[in-house]
């Protein structure tokens, strides 16, 4: 594993000479300076069929890479102490570091886990601090029918038994691209879960706690990736006048079906304003309690615990809901006590959701806290195997969640969704949720002046940890987000998805604020893309971002995966950054793919991946104004590295080479230069389109995949398809592809072939002709261009097809003569 050489002293601190490699501790009241030990595994390790990491036993304590936790000022103060398995004393074999998709280290903390494969096996942590608690995350296989198996696992200290735990794999392990699926295939993904258990006594600090895989009968291995150990308070008593749900019929053993009880006691509790108090114990609920004007309380998220889910309709589950409004975010069908939202001035706090939800299916309701909710407050929640935490549908206003945790989510952990407006996220911890960590998405009616504050959102599996579609207005400030999987970055504004749109008033506008936080390790590599998404990343697909003042300030970018600041698709405009420090990235500083304009002042950048620190092959179409104190990436402005991607380089010395393509002169000044080692001169370059339908962009004709395809928008001939391949090159023939599926059936397509040097004035190459394509012979044609073309950009002109009323193509591939 490589070593993160520069010590941020604003981030990293030595842990308190009483503190383990590799702890932790939660920024308590009375410890907010926390360990950030550096990373240096030894080796890297061979990967298993089953995208499990190998490597060698690890008898020792290993350093923890810089945690999401240490990170002094910013993310959530929370009450545990975050102790890594692979700086913990293991017979175990360490896996990873790994930031490849589709393997267990890449969705790990830190990218790094220990591998149990043998009876005995275990790893063992040292406390800090004392302890009567823990939440260990870990994962183990999923069986042939992808529903999960469960295998016993021990905990114990000084040889003496604390609990018997069970790992399973009930709540993992999706297949395939979104929306996924649970029946086993390509792609795995979403490998972790986590069990807690309260430890019945209290162990002292440097006490040691194991973890053991005492046999391999129920799985053939257990991955263990961390342990939070914590303090865990006496219960919560019940509050003197208020209502307890058990009065009216709930069962607190959790063997009935408590839902109407509840119900029957938060509408007492509204009648009467009286709170209503949860006890300890489990509760079942099978459908959602529909909560308005009233607190819910219990004795504590380790105490208070609601569960459960219909036998017979998947649609109905746990979860506590606000009324839905009429002509708002939710579209599905509303129940007459569901209606006349939204619900106001409720305050849930003090409980567990811990819900049942293996699958991913957006259409259902089955989040922990959902409907909307103004004026109203959550605070101290634990959230758990729900769909999403609080998938909050608007109109409303003035809701705020604080304090809480939301852990293993089949997608979002919070989403403010259509017109939500003056609410915040703020003092939250979410890890492993699978879709986006926090986002606010301004479908249709504007998401306006929210606030994500204070947050630490840790392995998202899919897309960003904190995200700003459309807005006006809004804020991210002081959070710390970490370990970014795929399709996504740890910071990212956009004009994107449905309902994002000019038209609507719902595209950025106003001024968006980006201040005081970190990324670690954010980024990756994106399947719907030839190129990686940066840590901190722009895009405009849907419309011009232009209407926004977005302020970037006062942050720091560490050990991202590939480009630290990244701009794609469409163009940006009013972007600054100010006093941000960029340590450690897989490739380049900055990263543009699309057209934009920005400032940049104080931005500093080192112990980069490439040696070329910006890519851009815009020319003229990148507007990039400097003020005082910038270093490390602008040396040699205004060229820039318009060549082959880079593979991402973790060493942070910076590549001594660059590809055997070397970048032009500068943007705008092409000239030939040597062919990729891909012959393929067209995989992973720039690639733009007259339109696209649903999905299917152009992008998909350059990703190297005959699976994967463009299609233009119907009924709309001629339609075309551009390629930048980055400098003037001597191209022999194409080859056009479409997917090699019998279901595609054979087709014409006319075109014509026009080659550019400057991407303003085209000449034709070939004609216009119809090509064939037949799944029985590859689905493919193969045009052979005039002798001795030279061209930078190549255009696909399509006027027709005999098989769909839009231009197809899975690949466009030119190559050398």
């Amino acid at each position: 594993m490589r070593m993160i050489r520069a010590a941020i002293d604003a981030v990293r601190q030595e842990p308190p000479p009483s503190a383990p490699a590799g702890a932790v501790p939660g920024r308590t009241a009375a410890a907010r300076r926390a360990a950030a030990a550096v990373a240096s595994l030894a080796c890297a390790v061979a990967l298993g069929a089953a995208g499990l990491g190998g490597g060698a036993p690890a008898s020792a304590a290993e350093s923890a890479p810089l945690s999401p936790l240490a990170v002094a000022g910013r993310g959530a103060t929370v009450p545990f102490t975050e102790l890594e398995a692979e700086a913990a004393a293991t017979n175990g074999t360490v896996i990873g570091p790994d930031r490849t998709y589709t393997t267990l280290p890449s969705e790990a903390s830190g990218r790094s886990a220990v591998k149990l494969d043998a009876a005995g096996q275990y790893v063992e942590f040292t406390l800090p601090r004392a302890a009567n608690a823990v939440d260990i995350r870990y994962s183990v296989p999923d069986n042939a029918a992808g529903t999960g198996i469960s295998a016993p696992v021990e905990l114990s200290s000084g040889g003496a038994k604390l609990k018997d735990l069970t790992f399973t794999s009930k709540y993992g392990w999706f297949y395939g691209s979104y929306p996924f699926q649970n029946q086993p295939g390509d792609k795995p993904h979403h490998f972790y879960d986590e069990t807690r258990a309260l430890l019945g006594r209290t162990l002292p600090q440097g006490a040691k706690v194991r973890v053991t895989l005492p046999s391999t009968a129920a799985t053939p291995w257990a991955v263990v990736d961390l342990a939070d150990f914590e303090l865990v308070p006496d219960p919560v008593g019940r509050p003197a006048g208020s209502l307890s749900v058990v009065d009216y019929g709930a069962d607190a053993s959790g063997a009935a079906d408590s839902t109407s009880a509840f119900q029957r006691a938060v509408d007492a509790g509204k009648a009467q304003a009286k709170v209503v108090y949860i006890p300890t114990g489990t509760f079942k609920l099978t459908d959602h309690v529909v909560v308005d004007q009233v607190t819910l309380a219990g004795a504590g998220p380790w105490y208070s615990v609601l569960t459960g889910r219909s036998s017979t309709d998947r649609t109905r589950a746990a979860g506590i809901y606000g009324k839905y409004v009429g002509g708002g975010g939710y579209k599905g069908g509303i129940r007459p006590y569901e209606a006349g939202g939204p619900s106001r001035d409720v305050v849930l706090k003090d409980f567990a959701l811990m819900g049942e939800i293996t699958e991913r299916i957006d259409e259902d309701q089955v989040n922990g806290i959902g409907g909307a909710l103004s004026n109203s407050t959550v605070d101290n929640v634990w959230l758990q195997h729900t769909k999403v935490g609080a998938w909050m549908d608007g109109p409303m206003d003035g809701f705020h969640i604080k304090n809480s945790r939301i852990l293993d989510q089949t997608a979002d952990g919070v989403n403010f969704h259509w017109g939500v407006t003056h609410s915040s996220v703020e003092n939250t911890f979410l890890r492993n949720t699978g879709d986006d960590g926090l986002a606010m998405w301004s479908d249709t009616v504007t998401d306006a002046n929210n606030t994500f504050q204070n947050n630490t959102v840790v392995a998202p599996v899919l897309a960003n940890n904190i995200a700003l579609y459309g807005g006006r207005d809004n804020a991210a400030t002081d959070n710390v987000v970490a370990d970014t999987v795929t399709n996504g970055g740890g910071l990212h504004v956009g004009n994107r998805f449905d309902g994002v749109n000019p038209g609507s008033g719902t595209d950025v506008q106003g001024t968006i604020t980006l201040a005081r936080n970190t990324t670690i390790r954010a980024g990756n590599a994106d399947l719907g893309w030839p190129f990686p998404i940066g840590a901190v990343w722009f895009d405009s697909r849907n419309s011009t971002m232009d209407k926004a003042a977005v302020n970037v300030t006062d942050t720091d970018i560490l050990d991202s995966s590939y480009a630290a600041i990244h701009f794609v698709s469409g163009t940006t405009k009013g972007v600054s950054f100010s006093r941000v420090n960029i340590d450690g990235t897989g490739t380049f500083a900055l990263q543009f793919n699309d057209p934009a304009q920005l400032s940049m002042a104080g931005v500093t950048a080192k112990n980069l991946g490439f040696s070329e620190p910006v890519y851009s092959c815009l020319g003229g179409n990148l507007a990039l104004t400097q003020g005082a104190g910038n270093s490390g990436w602008n040396g040699k402005l205004p060229a820039t590295y318009c060549g082959e991607w880079p593979k991402p380089n973790y060493d942070h010395g910076g590549s001594t080479t660059p590809p055997s393509s070397p970048s032009p002169t500068g943007p705008g000044s092409p000239s030939p230069s040597t062919p990729p080692a891909d012959p393929d001169l067209a995989k992973g370059r720039p690639v733009t389109e007259t339109s696209h339908t649903q999905v299917y962009d152009a992008a998909k004709a350059v990703d190297g995949d005959a699976n994967t395809y463009w299609e233009s928008a119907n009924n709309a001939f001629p339609q075309s398809i551009t390629v930048d391949l980055g400098s003037v090159r001597s191209v022999g023939r194409l080859v056009l592809k479409l997917p090699p599926a019998t279901a595609w059936g054979a087709r014409t397509q006319t075109l014509s072939v026009l080659g550019s040097t400057d991407n303003g004035s085209y000449g034709q190459l070939l004609a216009s002709r119809g090509y064939t394509f037949d799944p029985a012979t590859g689905n493919r044609a193969t045009l052979t261009l005039p002798a001795n073309t030279t061209t930078r950009y190549l255009r696909l002109t399509v006027t027709a097809n005999t098989g769909w009323p839009a231009a197809q193509f899975s690949e466009f591939e030119a190559y050398a003569p």
